[in-house]
């Protein structure tokens, strides 16, 4: 494997062609037309044009792809997270054409892209699955009826689905019909599949992940667990890793489902199983994610292993170099995905300059971004500008770490979740461990914000006062001393 296509832009783009590179092997970038001067563009040994802006004439367009694949000379494709990545339709012209996908068989991808297949795939290893209906639902009252055995409140869902699309919690029985009903249409919209089902809904839910590696020799090993659930709109805002509220023999038991669910498919390549955790500690199969995950850096960190690097030797056809008994847990990582959205504004999506752009240095700190200080956010593609990433001897250090280097990250010009990321590093809830998916409904509002940036005002109206007085050498003023001692040491304290 000498030359690879990466299919994807931005972030992971980058991040994939520099283990490549490292490996000796050239990378091939594609783009549409509005990232025709992003970074992985020039990054890579060679690059070319796929089409227009939106995604669904250029980095959804899997034929050229493989065009361009066959113009370069490429051998292979890794598809990063997102656009192709787990269609099984584009896995399979990839293999039609002669050509190796960096992750797995379209077979599994099927399987696993779909939550009915995926539980019953599942089920062969007697996952603990949430109760439910096995099936999907058509008749109403049929599903009514389940949905009573079951026990209010009951969760909706789609099965082709992800991202909180097509599903609805259903808090009584009276509101069953009308919220299938809608369930059903956004599915139908969303995915072009309008098959749901139906689970007992689960109040208090915390988001773990198991990282899985295999390759094409039956090798299957769990690289631990990463903890995801502070959302907005069902989606990652924060992830780390480990969780801190798992139990070794937990985590061993969540590892060796996890290995299972992979086996069931006989599946190669890195993917991610998720469950979801309750209030007892008993934890429910999910879905399985088919690729790799946004937030992986984070159980690079714990492990020390590169995951790209050990996707592509896995696609070469190489034995795992490591057992699981050779895989330790080594400190504490978070990430922070740096959003151009605006918090204050209910997480809407912002666009424009980046007008100030410069990342926070220094031990234990990495940023992972497609994009550099003059450029422009495009309207057309997910508003993530970067992943921030720290590490620590311990949880408490990683979080300290993260506070540092969010004040550090300097950006303007767009609005970001940066003032949010800090906004959860230092709420007791998240610091002491005692949250779930629901914290940002608990306890997050604009004016938590606006407290925020109000204060950060004040700090700097206070240190250009002290500024203007030192250049005039005289003594500051009783006003300016007051506010000096009553916020300035204060606030450097909190934050």
């Amino acid at each position: 494997m000498n030359k690879i296509l990466i299919a994807n832009r931005g972030e992971i783009a980058l991040r994939i062609m520099r283990s490549a590179k490292e490996m000796g092997i050239k990378t091939v970038a594609v783009f549409s037309e509005a990232d025709r001067n992003a970074l992985h563009v020039r990054f890579a040994d060679e690059a070319i044009c796929i089409g227009p802006a939106p995604s669904n004439q250029s980095y959804l367009v899997g034929s050229k792809i493989i065009e361009a694949c066959k113009l370069t000379g490429a051998e292979a494709i890794h598809p990063g997270y997102g656009f192709l990545s787990e269609n099984p339709a584009f896995a399979q012209e990839v293999k039609n054409a002669g050509l190796i996908l960096i992750g797995p068989t379209p077979q599994a991808m099927e399987i696993m892209g779909n939550k009915l297949s995926a539980k019953a795939a599942a089920l062969k290893y007697n996952i603990p699955m949430v109760p439910g209906t096995e099936g999907a639902i058509t008749n109403v009252e049929e599903a009514k009826a389940r949905a009573v055995e079951v026990g209010f409140p009951i969760l909706i869902k789609a099965a082709a689905g992800g991202g909180g699309k097509g599903m609805r919690i259903v808090e009584k029985v009276a509101d069953f019909e009308e919220q299938m009903q809608l369930a059903v249409s956004e599915a139908t919209s969303a995915f072009g599949d309008g098959a749901v089902f139906i689970e007992r809904y689960v109040t208090s839910p915390r988001h773990i992940e198991i990282q899985i590696l295999g390759d094409t020799h039956g090798n299957i090993v769990h690289l631990f667990e990463r903890e995801c659930s502070i959302q907005r709109r069902h989606q990652k805002v924060v992830e780390e890793a480990p969780s801190s509220v798992l139990t070794p023999e937990i985590r061993e038991k969540m590892g060796k489902c996890a290995v299972d669910v992979a086996r069931s498919v006989n599946y190669v390549g890195a993917g991610t199983v998720e469950f979801i955790l309750d209030e007892n500690l008993d934890f429910f199969f999910l879905e399985m994610n088919t690729r790799l995950q946004v937030e992986h850096p984070v159980t690079e960190m714990i492990t020390g292993l590169d995951l790209v690097k050990e996707q592509i030797k896995i696609a070469r056809g190489e034995t795992l170099s490591f057992k699981q008994e050779d895989l330790k847990i080594n400190g504490h990582a978070m990430e922070l995905r740096v959003y151009a959205e605006d918090p204050s504004n209910n997480f809407l999506p912002d666009i424009g300059t980046l007008q100030t752009y410069k990342t926070p240095k220094g031990y234990g700190v990495r940023v992972d971004d497609g994009f550099e200080q003059g450029m422009e956010i495009p309207i057309y593609y997910d508003p993530m500008i970067a992943k921030l990433i720290t590490y620590g001897k311990d949880r408490t250090e990683a979080i300290d770490r993260m506070n540092r280097a969010i004040e550090e990250y300097d950006i303007t010009g767009i609005q970001t979740t940066l003032h949010f990321g800090k906004f959860v590093m230092q709420h007791q809830a998240f610091v002491s461990g005692k949250f779930d998916t629901h914290f940002v409904g608990k306890y997050f509002t604009p004016e938590s914000l606006k407290s925020e940036n109000e204060q950060e005002a004040m700090i700097a109206a206070i240190a250009a006062v002290m500024l203007l007085q030192n250049q005039k050498k005289i003594a500051p003023t009783s006003a300016a001393a007051t506010l000096q001692k009553s916020n300035w040491t204060q606030n450097r304290r909190e934050y």
